[in-house]
């Protein structure tokens, strides 16, 4: 399918998402967030798919938000309490997505641009990255639920600091911090996220990386252990005898790679979805 601000691509059970708008270093408005969330639902939707990796075109990964409309950007005051922020709407259909994303963050990273990179699972950065959560600098307030989970990323200190003063920072600190799992030269960012995400396709259960995606990130808000106790052993009590887990032993005994014929899209147990962005209600309700 062609998207007008986005380039999708599949190759080896990866889906490539490249930010397509490389004169505007990627901005982001209306159209780039509509593009993404329907990228995402045909991802979940098609168990071809096993792994994303989302990157920038040209030399930025996203500059932000498209300012082009000027002092008007960001005015939503007619909407009243049920506007509802672009990049938070991304922000919340990752974090319910059945597939593992890396971002491959090739470039500059501002505003809307790093926080959308924070529900993605695995974050890579070229050493031509630069990343802001430049919020306060534009006189507005961090989107894209980024007050949950810039903290959980980087701990209160880091993200508070960030947020609060709202300068522009390398890939070395961003390191340092934890925001990004590893620095590589330019041309080795792409190849690394595409041998970390066949490592995914090849070797696991797509049924088992899609669950525990969301326990892990569903049990991040929850305040006992207990609550995970339970979830697992619900789910191992629906899954433990099934196929997968079946083909999981079998191919280990037999020193051979797993074929596993679980799909994301027939095959997840009962439990599954806990939650969904359309539930999604208006403060004023």
């Amino acid at each position: 399918m062609q998207y007008a601000t986005v380039r999708a691509e599949t190759a080896d059970r990866i889906l490539t998402v490249t930010l397509n708008r490389p004169d505007k270093l990627n901005a982001f408005g209306p159209q780039m967030m509509q593009d993404l969330l329907d990228v995402l639902d045909a991802a979940d939707a098609d168990d071809e798919v096993r792994v994303i990796v989302v990157t920038g075109a040209g030399r930025g990964f996203c500059a932000g938000a498209d300012v082009s409309s000027g002092r008007s950007t960001f005015d939503h005051r007619t909407a009243g309490a049920r506007h509802r922020d672009t990049g938070g709407r991304v922000a919340l259909r990752l974090f319910s997505c059945t597939k593992p994303v890396i971002a491959a963050i090739n470039g500059p990273a501002a505003g809307v641009g790093a926080s959308m990179t924070l529900p993605m699972d695995i974050r890579l950065a070229s050493t031509s990255a630069k990343f802001g959560f430049v919020f306060a600098r534009r006189g507005i307030v961090p989107e894209s639920a980024a007050s949950w989970f810039l903290p959980r990323a980087v701990g209160m200190q880091q993200a508070m600091e960030w947020v609060a003063t709202g300068r522009v920072f390398g890939p070395d600190e961003a390191l340092s911090a934890g925001l990004v799992r590893s620095v590589h030269p330019p041309e080795e960012l792409l190849p690394t996220a595409y041998a970390l995400a066949r490592e995914i396709a090849e070797n696991t259960s797509a049924i088992s990386v899609a669950l525990a995606r969301q326990m892990m990130w569903r049990m991040l808000g929850e305040p006992h252990p207990l609550t995970a106790h339970r979830l697992d052993s619900r789910i191992m009590s629906q899954i433990g005898g099934g196929p997968d887990p079946t083909e999981g032993i079998e191919s280990f005994l037999a020193k051979r790679p797993p074929k596993f014929p679980g799909r994301v899209s027939a095959d997840m147990p009962a439990i599954y979805p806990w939650w969904r962005d359309e539930d999604f209600r208006p403060f004023d309700e």
